[in-house]
């Protein structure tokens, strides 16, 4: 047996803490200055960003009840449909500095800076200096995580907070001390609070490396792991405790819930529906009248739109939806790497799985308390559990989802290559890095392949670099001495070139709707805004759908797919038969923007709408309302006014009913009702949003006013 295999069979505990080097600080410096200067620039250009998180931002910087419930618009109506917490940093922050996108997203910039520098610290801290750096930089490229820390979306600040349980975890698995399972519990807590049920993905893996590799005994871990459920009770509990409790009544109606219950919320739209795909209130789940009415060619009592349902049903609601996968695409094991995800964040997964297994094999003799071993348990779970619920999930599922795995397969890059890399004298590790390096060839060359006008000279670089970096690697000479540090950075090149080139085009470009993607428009999905040539169920393309680049006047650049011949508008800003067929604002309604908003886009008013909606506005609760949370938020941003939500996200909460609305504009509470936006009119003949908007319409004169169709409600037709 050689020195070396009787060094990796020996049960040799992980060192200490590594000691800082002179060059380390000068390193993390650039790297977290560069990422922060990366996150960033440039953010005035996306405006408000997702405008139905920063319509609620607003709300809760002039209302402190807003802020607490998380709600839609300061008056309370009805809140966004998750919990509140990563809305509270925003809406502090709009409280200091005044309502402008700066203030909105430089908090989640920098909440991107903090998640770069706690992987860091989490991996270096059992791996060494190199190790946390290359982690770090790895996330902070990841296309997915560029944007999302650049975008007003619960998930940055959830990503901080499961790194953050990991750290705590990764103490406690150090020291087996009782209070870390405590903090685990109490960021996962937190996690609930920003996304709900999300959260939950990493506490399997936590609980599991803690009982594999906590120094105390079972009993003891066992206990230990009880207070960690006990600390996420708690810091979870106590707003969910306030919500349920508080009369309903006297607070607003709980979006995404078909019951005012934050309960049904937390375990149905945003629970166990992700999974099932039985989502009530969902554009895809309970909130449309499914397949009945496709077949005979009508939706929600609209004929004309089976052929759009059918669309939706049969190719898939997501972007390049495919066979099998129902409203929101195809499912399966490949779905992290087709075309709608792949640029996001596949580039580094299949060396991320290679790593894995080659360090938890490297440290197999090792005790059980190991910390580097479980440092790749806990990280390698988490890729793991997260991915596989992601590819077999039936329920609402986006692109962006994918920043959760970023952090997990960062710190299996950094961990693992530079763990592997300092066993390099033995053969078999040579050949784990060379196969690992093969496989990011390859999915450089696929992921690239599917953009070929973007930079087109980069994917033959990395295969020539990277062909010569994995030959390089399977010669002990090579890698000693000067030229090791060629192979380093050839390799490197391999594996960041491509996503930092994804990574450069998403922080250039704007990025406004409900659902965005990073890096250029790709074949076959929605690869970056503009969309891609899947469509989104049955329409081809989507531009204006939520995913756009900008021209600087706000208006989108890319195609909307023009609907099913013979498709008009209606009340709701989705279409009937008889209308135009032309991609104008007018037939953007559905899913897209234009002046009015729509299910994934905000409102853009003009001048005069605005100026219209400010007359004697301190004398209404709300200066007007709208079908659908997003073509509300335009107009409220624009006036800084509270604009009711009616329905909700998709127009399809039963808040409020039509008895509701009416005493409301009895007791001269709304001032203008806005016709178009939401789909609530489309997808439920039968709804409240449908009520309301063919009552306004029968008994209040409409007026167009830059080409928004507004109904005063304080004078009947």
């Amino acid at each position: 047996m050689t020195a070396t295999a009787e060094r990796l069979a020996a049960p040799v505990p992980a060192p200490e803490p590594p000691r800082q080097a002179r060059w380390e600080p000068w390193a993390l410096g650039v790297l977290l200055v560069g990422t922060g200067v990366a996150y960033i620039w440039g953010l005035g250009a996306s405006g408000w960003a997702n405008s139905f998180y920063a319509a609620a931002v607003q709300a809760g910087s002039v209302s402190w009840k807003a802020f607490f419930f998380g709600s839609s618009d300061a008056a309370n109506s009805i809140t966004v449909d998750k919990p509140p917490m990563s809305l509270w940093l925003m809406s502090l922050s709009v409280r200091i500095f005044g309502l402008n996108s700066w203030a909105m997203l430089v908090p989640q910039a920098l909440l991107g800076v903090g998640s770069v520098a706690l992987l860091w610290g989490t991996v270096r801290r059992y791996f060494g200096a190199a190790a946390g750096l290359l982690a770090g930089l790895v996330l902070a490229l990841t296309p997915v995580a560029a944007l999302m820390f650049r975008f007003n979306n619960p998930d940055a600040l959830l990503v901080l907070l499961m790194i953050a349980a990991v750290w705590a975890m990764m103490r406690a698995v150090q020291d087996g001390r009782t209070r870390w399972l405590v903090l685990v519990g109490v960021f996962c807590g937190f996690g609930f609070l920003t996304k709900q049920l999300q959260v939950m993905l990493v506490v399997p893996p936590l609980a599991l490396t803690y009982l594999i590799a906590g120094p105390p005994k079972l009993g003891k871990r066992v206990l230990q792991l009880f207070a960690a459920l006990g600390g996420l009770i708690v810091s979870a509990g106590w707003w969910l405790a306030i919500v349920e409790l508080w009369p309903a009544d006297s607070r607003p109606w709980i979006g995404g819930s078909q019951n005012n219950s934050i309960l049904e919320l937390t375990l149905g739209y945003n629970g166990l529906g992700r999974l099932s795909g039985n989502e009530t209130g969902s554009v895809g789940g309970g909130g449309m009248r499914g397949a009945g009415d496709a077949a005979t060619g009508a939706v929600g009592g609209f004929p004309g739109m089976g052929e759009a349902a059918g669309g939706m049903a049969a190719g898939g609601m997501a972007p390049g939806g495919g066979a099998g996968g129902g409203m929101w695409g195809s499912t399966g094991i490949t779905r992290l790497f087709e075309s709608a995800q792949g640029g996001q964040i596949a580039w580094l997964i299949p060396a991320a799985l290679i790593l894995l297994a080659a360090g938890i094999v490297l440290r197999g003799k090792a005790p059980r308390v190991d910390t580097q071993r479980a440092s790749f348990i806990v990280w390698g779970l988490w890729l793991l559990v997260t991915g596989l619920t992601f590819s077999f999930m039936a329920g609402i599922f986006h692109a962006y989802y994918t920043v959760a795995l970023a952090p997990a397969i960062a710190a299996l890059i950094g961990s693992g290559s530079v763990f592997a890399w300092r066993h390099r004298d033995v053969l078999w590790v040579r050949l784990v890095l060379a196969v690992s390096l093969a496989a990011t060839i390859a999915m450089a060359w696929v992921l690239l392949g599917r953009s070929p006008s973007f930079v087109p000279w980069l994917r033959w670089a990395i295969l020539v670099v990277g062909i010569v970096a994995a030959v390089a690697v399977l010669i002990p000479a090579v890698t000693r001495g000067r030229l090791a540090a060629a192979v380093i950075l050839a390799a490197i090149f391999t594996g960041l070139a491509g996503p930092t080139a994804y990574a450069i085009d998403t922080i250039n470009t704007p990025h406004t709707g409900s659902i965005v993607s990073a890096g250029p428009s790709v074949e076959g999905g929605m690869g970056g805004p503009g969309g891609g040539r899947g469509g989104f169920g049955g329409f081809s393309g989507m531009a204006d759908g939520g995913n756009r680049r900008t021209d600087g006047t706000g208006a989108g650049t890319g195609t909307l797919g023009v609907p099913p011949a013979g498709m008009g508008q209606i009340p709701g800003g989705a279409t009937v038969p008889g209308g135009t067929t032309s991609t104008t604002d007018a037939t953007r309604g559905a899913m897209g923007g234009g002046a009015g908003g729509g299910l994934l886009q905000g409102s853009t008013p003009g001048a005069a709408v605005v100026s219209t909606l400010e007359e004697n506005s301190d004398q209404f609760t709300w200066v007007a309302a709208a079908i659908g949370s997003n073509s509300a938020s335009g107009y409220q941003l624009a006036t800084q006014s509270p604009v009711m939500a009616i329905g909700g996200f998709n127009g399809s909460d039963p808040s409020p009913t039509l008895a509701q609305f009416q005493q409301y504009v009895a007791e001269g509470k709304i001032h203008y009702f806005i016709a178009g936006g939401g789909m609530g009119g489309s997808m439920n003949a039968e709804g409240t949003a449908t009520a309301i908007s063919t009552w306004v319409t029968e008994n209040f004169t409409a007026t167009t006013v830059d080409g928004v169709t507004l109904y005063d409600l304080t004078v009947a037709g």
